[in-house]
């Protein structure tokens, strides 16, 4: 439904229905988005200014990492082991599964940052007009686009419901797979998840999907049970439950080949499970295999940070924050909030604080040194989402400007 429907329908107070996706650590695309970042995760951790642009592609018994990374000369960085390393962790340990982290070919194509890039970065606009500015917040954006952040009080992540319960669910499948307690999971899987809303307000969950990789002794009868009882109820709370709710477990009735030996796997394909489930709009720019001076994931996250403070600070039940960068300048080119009609104050007044660079300065450089960002911590993003997350590294999802937005918005 086109947004401009929406907000009539919400207006109205009519119901409608919202569906979003989530997939497991063992999809192919997924496990690029992983393999990326624990390439960039091990570069971090040994040169915390590097330049990585890591890109994954993934296909039967192949594993192909490229990309344009610059680091410090005397590091060494052992391809390789990362890969099968973080093969291994997924779960592809026999070439039963059709894939094999110890007898997958590995290979390898890396140069460095284009010169013409790393000038901008390195310095800038601002700076080359001799402007003043702390050696954290000198960088220019690492390219051209906009992000966009989102929140809304409809679960206490501050995440639409849908995308909220399909990544519970996916975790739920990789928890029983791995320790065991139901032996014939295997990683690739699927989940998805339909809300029945009015107005903003989530109602019941029409429909679950789940579709999981297994062992080709099983029965689908036997799937079925299991996944219904131990992770569908298990997750989503049963009162958003009802006996009109509709289950799709396996629909196509069997699923053994999976991971890259079922489809191939790239780099930034999930863009939509890493955000918000197509609940709020999204730029085009993926997160994984980036070094925060790229602003496709650092500008997400600061939009994400400001988005989620506006809502917990009361100003709006739903929030969008969207911010645009040019190419080697450091302040955005444009800054815009989008309440959906939610908003209890002035909306003029939820964009003079997102101005306000002394609540949210969204430079590139200020958002690495505010958020923390020049540290290995981005190999756990790239599964069950970036967004809506308790682990203390993902400083984007802090609520620390709850108190000084209410008492910018008193004075």
């Amino acid at each position: 439904m086109a947004k401009g429907n929406l907000k009539e329908v919400v207006k109205k107070g009519k119901k409608y229905f919202f569906t979003s996706e989530s997939v497991t650590e063992g999809h192919p695309d997924k496990m690029a988005d992983q393999i990326s970042d624990a390439v960039l995760d091990a570069i971090y951790a040994k040169d915390k200014m590097a330049r990585v642009a890591c890109e994954t592609a993934l296909t039967t018994g192949v594993c192909f990492v490229m990309g344009e990374i610059t680091h410090k000369h005397d590091i060494v960085i052992d391809y390789p082991r990362i890969v099968r390393d973080t093969v291994r962790e997924i779960g592809y340990t026999s070439p039963e599964f059709g894939f094999d982290a110890d007898s997958c070919a590995v290979l390898t194509s890396i140069d460095k940052q284009s010169s013409d890039i790393a000038m901008g970065v390195d310095k800038a606009l601002e700076i080359r007009k001799k402007a003043k500015a702390s050696e954290d917040e000198k960088f220019g954006a690492g390219d051209q686009g906009m992000m966009f952040g989102f929140a809304c009080n409809e679960t206490e992540e501050y995440m639409p419901m849908p995308i909220t319960f399909a990544h519970q669910l996916c975790e739920k499948l990789a928890q029983l797979r791995k320790n065991k307690k139901i032996a014939y999971l295997r990683p690739d899987g699927k989940s998805q998840v339909t809300i029945e809303y009015d107005g903003h307000t989530p109602v019941r969950v029409d429909a679950v999907v789940i579709s999981t990789q297994h062992d080709p002794k099983v029965s689908l009868k036997q799937i079925e049970e299991d996944v219904r009882e131990q992770i569908i109820k298990k997750v989503i709370p049963a009162h958003m439950l009802d006996k009109k709710t509709k289950y799709y477990i396996n629909p196509t009735g069997r699923f053994v080949i999976g991971g890259p030996h079922g489809d191939s796997g790239l780099t930034g394909r999930k863009i939509i499970v890493d955000t918000y489930g197509g609940m709020a709009r999204h730029g085009g720019g993926a997160f994984s295999g980036k070094d925060p001076t790229k602003v496709d994931r650092t500008g997400a996250y600061g939009a994400r940070h400001a988005a989620k403070n506006i809502v917990a600070a009361g100003l709006a039940d739903r929030c969008e924050v969207q911010v645009a960068y040019a190419i080697g300048v450091a302040h955005p080119v444009s800054v815009m909030v989008d309440t959906f009609g939610t908003a209890k104050v002035d909306e003029r007044e939820i964009e003079r604080i997102l101005m306000n660079s002394e609540i949210f300065d969204l430079r590139p450089g200020a958002l690495i040194k505010s958020l923390d960002l020049r540290r290995p911590i981005f190999h756990k993003t790239a599964r069950y989402g970036h967004f809506g997350r308790s682990d203390r590294d993902f400083t984007w999802e802090q609520l620390d400007k709850v108190k000084i937005i209410k008492k910018a918005i008193k004075l």
